[in-house]
Parts: C-alpha cells; structure tokens; sequence
C-alpha cells in the first residue's frame, strides 16, 4: 500500500521517478528524472535524498547515470523507516529533494590490473566505477559476493564491463560458494594487482585490507558512516584514519582502507540503533492503522 503524501509540484523542484523495479527481496532500484545531477556526476559521488516535506535525509551513492537521458540511478535496499517508506514509492511518483553530487570522484586511472569488490547492496555503486576504468583501458576484475542466488542482481551488467567476472554466494546457490574475502584470497597469489577498490558491509572491507594488507596492494574502500548535513559542517561521518579525523562526505567517501579505523567506525555506526527500531516500528504500526482506515495517509 503507498503511502505517498501528494505535493503542489508547482511549489518544489521535483525529481520524478522514471522507473522503480525489485532487484531483490526488499532492493529496489529507482531512475530519477535529474538533469543537472546527471551531468555533474562522476563514479563514486552520492546524493542526500528527502521523500517529503518533513523527512529523514539520507545519503544514496549514485549507482548509474545517463547524461544523455537526464537520469540517475539509486539502487536501496530497506532497512530502516526512510528506506521502507521509499519502497512505497512508485514509478510516477516523485521525490522531494535530491541534492548532490556530494563526495570526492573516485580516481580512475588506466591501470594494468583493477580487482572491484563488491558485497550486498555495495554492488550497485560499484558498476559506474567499473565502467570508468573500463573506458579508460585498464583490465578489470569484478568480485561480486551475495548471500544465496535470490540476493544476487546485476551479473550482466557487470560481465559487459568485466574482464573477468567472479560471482560469491555464501550458500553456493549460484556461482562460486564463499565469500567475496575468498575469491580475493585466491586471487591475489595468482597474478599482479595495481589497485582494489571494495564496497560493502563494514566488516567486508575491513577483511578485504587484511587480505591485501600483507601484498601491499593500494585498497580503497567506499566509507559511508552515518551522515546529516553532507557538507562536512555537522562531523557526524568522521572517520579515523592513523593520526588523521577525516569526514566521509566531502573526505571520502573512498578512502585507503590500510589506514582506516574500522573497529571505532563500527562501534560510531550503531551510536543511533536504539532511536532507528523505535521509528521503524512507529512506521510499521502507523501503516498497519492506515490500512485498517484509521489514520489519513
């Protein structure tokens, strides 16, 4: 049932949704009418989306982008209040507020051998990376790591960029079974490896510099902490990199996952557990009111 508040277009700049499909159980992915995003964005950039008036802001990393059509992609998976409001919201629908592009550009260079990894919902945002080192000649190889066949999404977008494709499932229900820490562990004794470049959970990245650690190899990961502001004015993303406070929204969001704090980023990634299931449940139950007909949507 959507739940989507209707708006006076005439009163906001809108970003239209364009298209919205179910990549996987509870991951959708959105094409936003956004012209000048479109444009202006460069792999590895994210956006701070709000839904209505009154709102949560949330950082969504741009997962693809067509300057010829005005659009961006953004690919969410609900884990929270904002994100399974969003899962409401359907194709024709609009967003209030898309603001971006935020965050430094991942660096592409033409290098002999790129490995990307990406777990989870950390796949989506790693294709336009893919892409970019694509067109500018390096060859690539893509670790993709999922928890069981029904999670996985996007193998064909990836294959078209990818020298060689590796697909992980924990389970074994598609590809290879292990995870994406084990595909890179393979991979590393068996030819050079200029750069690797991982998004994903937390802990993943962290395992993935442990593997690379040892080689030497420069290892970026994708850091995406808790954010409000976006500008680097409120400090809520900090992250502890050796002697140096970095702020992941303007910082980052890549930074060199050899020097990273993983273990305090954890501990400040939960800081607010408490307060998300609270308007998570308050969500569920005002929708569960809202189709029994007693609360206006």
């Amino acid at each position: 049932m959507s739940i989507v508040p209707e708006y006076n277009q005439n009163e906001f700049t809108m970003y239209p949704i364009l298209e919205r499909e179910v990549l996987a159980p509870s991951t959708y992915l959105y094409v936003l009418k956004a012209t000048d995003l479109s444009r202006a964005c460069q792999p590895g950039q994210f956006v701070i989306v709000r839904l209505r008036k009154g709102g949560e802001r949330i950082p969504l990393t741009i997962a693809d982008f067509d300057r010829e059509r005005g659009t961006i992609t953004l690919v969410v998976k609900v884990i929270g209040k904002t994100t399974a409001e969003m899962a409401t919201f359907e194709r024709g629908s609009f967003l209030l507020d898309c603001v971006g592009p935020l965050g430094q550009p991942t660096e592409v260079l033409p290098l002999n051998h790129v490995v990307l990894v990406g777990g989870g919902l950390g796949v989506a945002p790693l294709f336009p990376i893919l892409r970019g080192f694509h067109e500018a000649g390096s060859c690539l190889t893509t670790i993709l790591g999922f928890r069981s066949k029904k999670d996985a999404f996007w193998e064909g977008k990836f294959t078209r960029f990818s020298d060689r494709l590796l697909l992980m499932t924990e389970d074994g229900s598609s590809g290879e079974k292990g995870t994406t820490v084990d595909g890179l562990r393979d991979l590393v004794d068996k030819s050079p490896i200029d750069r690797v470049i991982t998004i994903g959970p937390l802990a993943m990245m962290q395992a993935i510099a442990e593997v690379t650690r040892p080689w030497k190899i420069t290892t970026i990961a994708s850091i995406n902490p808790i954010m409000v502001d976006g500008i680097g004015m409120c400090g809520s993303c900090r992250v502890r990199m050796g002697e140096q406070v970095l702020f992941a929204c303007v910082d980052g969001p890549d930074m060199d996952a050899h020097q990273v704090d993983f273990e305090e980023l954890k501990i400040r990634q939960c800081r607010f557990q408490v307060e998300e299931r609270e308007a998570y449940r308050r969500y569920q139950e005002d929708c569960g009111l809202r189709q029994k007909g007693m609360l206006s949507s």
